[in-house]
């Protein structure tokens, strides 16, 4: 921490490179309007700790104890939340993996400062768990529907789901909490129109699982995907009488959309940064963007009009979206790092549509050579900022004006 905190008060173009760089202007902007919506809707909310792996980024999105449940995927961002269970701003995390055995023995641990629920899909999960010896109590946990992702949880139409909520409702190994379902496959949605379709998807497939029960049940039904706020409204108006409507958090939008939980697992959490994989839907601003990687010119290449850069795949993701590329200079949108190995990135003229997107109306053509030089630092908006983030062993957390203000360590590693 002495060597992060050497660069405090400094520019941001003085950080040794690749870093990665938060704006936290941007982040508090996000966390804000996202909390501000939940509270007019009147719902419950978790959000997802596992993009920004820190005490600093989870407390803002806890809004300090407004909101007191999140959901982790990995043991270290459990076991780094803890302290804010201390605090008493935390009362309980959700484990997002369907579990597996050799996780039950950490997460026993960390159970007695924090309530810990568990995501099942399958009755071999019952089995895992009964034949569990460390735990006396009953795991509350979440049955996962899948509503169009096909990656974890179970179809409503599977006749393997009754037989699912019998055993959980039999085994005195668990007690169930609720329905949670990812509406993954969203991240394709570009209008209004498709996105609700996808929400309405989401709240009847957890709302249809939950009538294999009877009446009279309090439960938990846990959505998130794309809604806008009306219709948020209308839906938690028709549920059935003892469903709790819960929003697990993904991402942050303009004013006229609640942005919740697009795109892929790890697009979960998101919501205070953002990225161009978020950008290229039409439904963020690019000026919602709070990471950024700086990288350093190393080579300039007339003859073929690239420049080298030293942040590759590791420092950057080998994902990508309607923005070409693996990511974009912030203050040239039209070039890109068009190609990656691990520690190289090739810098090149990438004309795209949804350039427009940020603020880009033309290409020009632009030289390398004349555009770059060996040893100039550029800023580069990342395709995905999750697995972005996950690379980097501290954030630099810079001011309105890119003064480095402070360092924050993540929680690394499964």
């Amino acid at each position: 921490m002495d060597a992060y905190d050497s660069y405090i008060g400094k520019p941001v173009t003085e950080l040794p490179t690749p870093a990665l760089v938060l704006s936290k202007p941007t982040i508090e902007r996000n966390i804000k309007q996202l909390l501000q919506d939940v509270e007019r809707l009147g719902i419950a909310f978790r959000p997802h700790v596992k993009t920004l792996k820190s005490l600093e980024v989870t407390r803002m999105m806890l809004g300090n104890g407004q909101h007191r449940r999140i959901v982790a995927s990995t043991l270290p961002e459990i076991e780094g939340a803890i302290p804010l269970a201390k605090e008493g701003v935390l009362d309980e995390c959700l484990y997002s993996m369907p579990i597996y055995p050799t996780v039950l023995p950490r997460l026993l641990k960390f159970s007695k400062s924090l309530k810990i629920l568990l995501m099942i899909d399958n009755e071999q999960h019952i089995d895992v768990l009964e034949k569990f010896s460390g735990s006396t109590a009953p795991w509350p946990v979440f049955i996962k529907i899948d509503v169009g992702t096909r990656r974890a949880g179970i179809l409503n139409s599977s006749s393997a789901l009754p037989n699912l909520v019998k055993r959980v409702e039999e085994s005195s190994a668990v007690e169930l909490y609720g329905f949670y379902c990812h509406a993954g496959h969203s991240y394709a949605c570009r209008t209004e129109e498709s996105a609700v379709a996808v929400l309405k998807d989401e709240v009847e497939g957890v709302v249809s699982a939950s009538k294999l029960l009877g009446t009279g049940r309090k439960v938990v039904v846990s959505v998130g995907s794309t809604p806008t706020a009306h219709v948020v409204r209308e839906l938690r108006e028709v549920l059935p009488e003892g469903l709790e409507l819960e929003l697990h958090a993904g991402m942050s939008a303009p004013a006229q959309f609640l942005r919740l939980e697009t795109s892929t697992e790890s697009s979960k959490g998101n919501y205070p940064c953002n990225d161009l994989q978020q950008v290229s839907t039409g439904l963020v601003p690019h000026t919602a963007q709070s990471v950024r990687v700086l990288a350093e010119v190393c080579s300039v290449y007339p003859e073929r009009n690239e420049a080298l850069i030293n942040a590759g795949t590791i420092a950057l993701t080998k994902e990508t979206s309607e923005f070409p590329g693996y990511g974009r200079v912030t203050e040239r949108p039209q070039w890109a790092v068009l190609r990656t190995s691990q520690e190289h990135g090739i810098l090149g003229l990438s004309p795209a549509p949804a350039l427009s997107l940020l603020g880009v109306n033309e290409v020009k053509d632009e030289k390398a050579v004349d555009s770059f030089k060996v040893g100039d630092k550029v800023l580069l908006y990342c395709q995905h900022a999750c697995i972005t983030a996950a690379a980097y062993p501290t954030y630099y957390v810079v001011d309105e004006q890119d003064v480095v203000r402070e360092a924050w360590v993540p929680w690394k590693g499964w």
